[in-house]
């Protein structure tokens, strides 16, 4: 089994007469999230970060909540809970896997 060792990859692309793009993709157990509301402003947040990168997502325009603000907590919530449930799957699976061949 080869192993894999946990890191944080961020990108910025740059291309003229178009927007940047940042890419950031977290694979490390030492990932941290956390939601809340903002006291100073009033308003949601949800963060994601690791040693080397913070992404941070609240409303639009850091404004009031509009209802794309609430289809896109949606989405979030909701691709959340499949990543949890592909992650149990697979767990799962890799620990009956691991059973089997400790068995052998």
């Amino acid at each position: 089994m080869s192993e894999h060792r946990p890191y944080t990859y961020v990108t910025l692309s740059l291309q003229p007469d178009t927007a940047p793009h940042v890419g950031v993709s977290f694979h490390t157990p030492r990932l941290k999230v956390r939601a809340g509301i903002l006291l100073s402003n009033p308003r949601p947040y949800l963060d994601f970060a690791s040693h080397e990168a913070n992404v941070h997502i609240s409303t639009t325009g850091a404004g009031t909540v509009t209802d794309a603000d609430l289809t896109l907590a949606r989405e979030i919530f909701n691709a959340a809970a499949r990543y949890l449930a592909d992650c149990e799957q697979l767990h799962a699976e890799q620990s009956a896997g691991d059973a089997t061949d400790t068995a052998a």
